[in-house]
């Protein structure tokens, strides 16, 4: 009875794994697999043309979760969110660098064009969360037996993301009564480095202003963007939002504003204090300050630089463990990191899935490889939320005719035809080449002027909609898929090997599960319908 009993208890144990991991009908079996794979195209265009519900979205595939986030923030929560996920390593580190090599003094004109293409993705994800609500290198440990990028071991980055992961995992609210904190004082650290910076301030030193010339600042802007990744983590907190279609807006757009102005004045008080080439590329705001005779204030900026470090992981470890938490809802990741704990009305399960990946990333890799690599996933994704937001808008199954639907898709594929052409152009050609320019921008503006007049809207907002549609997101398209053409060839490689990597997993594992979910859930009616 004992042997039975414990094989008995044993079989229950890996049938309640298989529930949490791999519950649905395409892996019940290997005969079930076999012809799920079979059924791949078939199931992959179900998938890419399927529209799921209204219902769906906001009530059934929220239950996925077994229990529901709390409902505690506020649009000033929201705000310091935006904040604290934002201003981190990007603006004290990568700086020096482009301000050094890339761009010179003309580097402010790179935080704006990377702040206005951030700010038109900002637009695009807050209609879809309202509608659907460094270490010191003294401090590394150097491996020489592992590649140069990877083998500079980082323990400090593990500590502290442990910490902030327990911070993360027992309460959002007291997250950002943390990220409140933090971010007061990482914002008295930046008003003092610009008021005492521009004490010391040589207007000479913005001369020449742009010795890199324009190619230089679209490049700078491509890699600065790392320094606004972040802002979408505040996106995937409209569950929690008291008001989200009032929260939402105020929050993404008030904060992005904020970065965006502060980045600026950071950017003209660095070149100000010091002539471009002699911009330390690692420590850039220390040096300069001892540069100008300010020793002292070198361990203020310290302190800023670890306070925003601090809280943008804090805020990470918040938003991409709900990021997770969505996916896992659609099956295309397993159901277990869906699940929300009932007393904390927090998803622990993603967020130590996510901060352990974090950790192991943060421990092995260079900044400079993230920022790069990052910068590309961030823009490609972006680049998708402005497509979703036009497709939304503009394709409702069984409402919009299979006519205008192919009206959609070719004015959708003309804007993303020539943003690619005038990037690829942009990369190819010298500065004094213009007259591919005069091809490739008409069509971009006839193809969104003939989607706003030829093509009918399917879907209106209810509570709060990206205004100038189609021309916001087709901008935001634009603009995105510009950047990405200056950023280097290794960091493409990288993307896409990890690229490959997970489309191997959807293809082979996300793909059945969510299609085996949607049916059984009705989902697949929309489509039908």
């Amino acid at each position: 009875m004992e042997v039975g009993s414990a094989a008995g208890g044993e079989s229950g144990i890996n049938r309640s794994l298989k529930d949490d991991f791999l519950p649905e009908e395409s892996f019940r079996s290997m005969g079930n697999y076999v012809k799920a794979l079979s059924e791949t195209p078939h199931r992959f265009m179900d998938r890419l043309l399927t529209r799921s519900l209204e219902t769906a979205e906001l009530h059934e595939i929220k239950a996925r979760s077994n229990h529901e986030m709390k409902k505690n923030l506020t649009w000033w929560d929201l705000i310091w969110f935006g904040i604290g996920a934002v201003v981190g390593a990007g603006i004290f580190v990568l700086t020096g660098l482009q301000a050094n090599e890339v761009a010179g003094p003309a580097i402010i004109l790179s935080y704006v064009i990377s702040g206005v293409s951030a700010m038109l993705s900002v637009f695009c994800y807050t209609e879809f969360a309202v509608e659907i609500p460094v270490a010191a290198n003294d401090f590394r440990i150097n491996v020489t037996s592992l590649l140069h990028d990877y083998g500079h071991l980082d323990p400090i980055a593990v500590v502290v993301i442990t910490v902030i992961g327990i911070v993360a995992i027992l309460s959002t609210k007291g997250s950002s009564r943390l990220n409140y904190i933090s971010s007061i004082v990482h914002i008295a650290v930046i008003l003092f480095i610009i008021i005492a910076g521009f004490t010391k301030a040589d207007t000479k030193n913005y001369t020449p202003f742009a010795p890199f010339g324009v190619h230089g600042i679209f490049k700078s802007s491509a890699v600065l963007f790392f320094a606004y990744v972040g802002f979408d983590a505040v996106s995937t907190m409209a569950e929690e939002t008291k008001n989200p279609a009032r929260d939402i807006p105020i929050g993404l757009v008030g904060s992005m504003t904020i970065v965006t102005v502060a980045y600026c004045l950071l950017a003209i008080t660095l070149c100000l204090m010091q002539p471009y080439p002699q911009i330390d590329q690692d420590a850039p705001f220390p040096v300069a300050f001892e540069a100008v005779g300010m020793n002292w204030a070198k361990y203020i900026v310290a302190l800023g630089a670890l306070e925003g470090m601090t809280t943008a992981l804090l805020v990470s470890a918040v938003g991409q463990a709900r990021y997770l938490t969505h996916i896992a809802r659609t099956r295309m990741m397993p159901h277990w990191l869906a699940q929300i704990n009932p007393k904390t009305g927090t998803p622990i399960n993603a967020t130590i899935v996510m901060l352990a990946a974090t950790a192991i990333i943060a421990f092995f890799t260079q900044l400079d490889i993230l920022a790069n690599l990052l910068s590309i996933s961030t823009l490609f994704i972006f680049m998708l939320v402005a497509i979703a937001l036009l497709v939304r808008r503009y394709y409702v199954s069984g409402v919009t005719t299979p006519a205008d639907r192919n009206k959609l898709i070719i004015c959708i594929a003309f804007i993303l035809g020539s943003s690619a052409a005038t990037t690829a152009y942009w990369a190819l050609s010298s500065d004094n080449e213009w007259i591919a320019y005069v091809i490739t921008a008409p069509i971009w503006f006839l193809a969104t002027l003939a989607l706003q007049l030829i093509v009918p809207k399917a879907r209106t907002p209810k509570l709060w909609g990206v205004p100038l549609v189609p021309w916001l997101p087709s901008a935001s398209i634009a603009i995105n898929i510009f950047l990405l053409g200056s950023i280097d060839r290794a960091s493409f490689i990288r993307f896409a090997v990890w690229t490959a990597i997970l489309l191997i997993y959807y293809f082979l594992v996300g793909l059945h599960a969510s299609y085996d979910t949607a049916k059984g859930h009705g989902e697949n009616q929309a489509a039908e319908g």
